[in-house]
């Protein structure tokens, strides 16, 4: 009798320990850079109000100033997020390209551990691109890559479902129904895309002055370009609204205690300098998390942070190990406020981007590690002349400046950051004295040793993923 009631109150621990474990919503915006939100001190956003329900978000929870994707592009930047890994370790760097045939995701261990897993919203890219020719589909499905086999790695799959314009008002109703999917007393992880603040925006840009405008130091000011950055903000206006909408869902649902909210973009704003390139804006995005009873709200962390470290984070804060081939870092401990070690470094990398290949907007290898003072660049085809992602072709703020550059009307320093070429092969930017990145110290004898160390640590990283493009120091050898 005395070893069944053993028996019975272990099954209880167990029984409570499962019941215990939160539901995990991973909510991703679509190029979505700091600081364009109030809290992280966006004067715009801050001035007009413009995302009310993020910036009361925050205060439920910790934020980051120094989190940072694997990559300036959507796909292999949320398939590093989904998978813990680098977009060179999993051969994801080719725009759209999914991780390779038995990469093991954060889903797929957690499904494993009984939870019930869902991906809906923006497209999450984890499955190659929407307009892949037959060919390609057809080898990606024979890898289990796309298709069927794919998909059957989740209980609930959406490749995309529109949050804009009119789509925005249904968020409410489409995030309810995929929550009435879920098993009454499972646990879920449940992955919601937003499409704002991506590309093409709404022309609708009511209540936001562009001429009022504050712009970043390193942008002309010229009419065409704070046009455009109206109607980004608009945009994130409308994200703010659709996250205020799923939180209330949470809310009404009586989930919201036992959710842990994850609120991230996924990689730099569509903007000059931002998206597709290794600056700040290309990589450091905003990064909330909320988890009522375990997080002290309202605290923020300087703390470097990868993408990488989101999929190890989420499995460490259910009780679940990572796989080993992760080369994220489980921060649960400094969500808790407990002892943390550091990253010293953060590594971004650029690939090829669906569109032209002739411009870099297309076509651009480069590399980068970030440290809590320095950002390193390494570009690998200096050739290739800056060109802002989807902002190539029929875009008034590109356009203008190509003009304006022709006219001779913009600065020196406007010339030289926009249409440089070729570009260096190496770039070194102090972030605590040029946060604009406009100096580039790289080649001076001052920093000699930073650049030689930063180059190194490069160097070390890349052969460790395997990854394909010359090393710096082979570069830096033969200049």
């Amino acid at each position: 009798m005395k070893r069944l009631y053993c028996l019975y109150f272990v099954v209880l621990l167990a029984v409570a320990a499962r019941a215990e474990r939160p539901n995990i919503l991973l909510v991703l915006s679509d190029d979505h850079s700091l600081p364009h939100l109030g809290v992280y001190g966006d004067v715009n956003c801050q001035r007009l109000a413009l995302t009310p329900n993020l910036d009361a978000f925050a205060t439920q929870g910790m934020r980051f100033t120094r989190a940072y994707t694997a990559s300036p592009q959507c796909a292999p930047s949320r398939a590093a997020i989904f998978a813990g890994r680098s977009p060179i370790g999993i051969s994801a760097t080719r725009f759209a390209q999914p991780a390779q045939a038995g990469t093991p995701f954060v889903t797929d261990l957690l499904r494993g551990a009984g939870y019930w897993v869902g991906l809906d919203g923006r497209h999450q890219h984890l499955d190659g691109q929407l307009n892949d020719p037959p060919h390609v589909v057809e080898v990606l499905e024979e890898k289990g890559m796309r298709g069927a086999r794919f998909e059957s790695r989740f209980d609930h799959f959406v490749r995309n479902a529109k949050t804009r314009g009119e789509a925005l008002a249904k968020v409410p109703a489409l995030f309810g129904s995929v929550l009435n999917e879920v098993p009454a007393g499972k646990p879920f992880f449940l992955y919601f895309g937003f499409n704002q603040p991506h590309r093409p925006w709404n022309n609708n840009h009511e209540g936001i002055d562009p001429t009022q405008l504050k712009l970043p130091a390193d942008w002309p000011d010229l009419p065409e370009v704070r046009l455009d950055y109206a109607r980004y903000l608009a945009e994130v206006r409308d994200l703010d609204t659709g996250f205020g909408m799923i939180m209330k869902v949470l809310e009404e649902r009586g989930l919201a205690e036992n959710t842990l909210v994850i609120f991230m973009g996924d990689n730099g704003e569509a903007l000059l300098r931002g998206k597709g390139t290794l600056f700040s804006r290309g990589l450091n995005v905003p990064l909330m998390v909320r988890w009522p009873g375990k997080i002290r709200g309202g605290s923020v962390s300087d703390a470097l942070i990868s993408g990488e470290d989101i999929a190890p984070t989420i499995l460490s804060a259910v009780g679940l190990v990572a796989d080993k081939g992760m080369t994220g870092r489980d921060f649960k401990p400094l969500l808790l406020g407990l002892p943390f070690t550091e990253r010293e470094q953060v590594f971004g990398e650029r690939g090829w981007h669906f569109g032209p290949i002739t411009r870099t907007d297309g076509f651009d290898l480069s590399r980068s590690v970030v440290t809590k003072r320095y950002n390193f660049i390494y570009n690998a085809i200096p050739e290739r002349s800056y060109t802002p992602v989807d902002m190539a072709t029929k875009n008034v703020a590109w356009e203008a400046m190509q003009v304006a550059h022709k006219d001779g009307r913009l600065s020196a320093e406007q010339n030289r950051i926009y249409f440089q070429n070729p570009r260096p092969i190496f770039e070194l930017y102090d972030l605590e004295n040029d946060p604009f990145q406009l100096n580039n110290l790289a080649g001076q004898d001052s920093v000699s040793a930073i650049e030689q160390d930063l180059r190194e640590r490069l160097d070390r990283w890349m052969v460790r993923e395997g990854d394909y493009v010359p090393l710096p120091t082979h570069a830096f050898q033969n200049r």
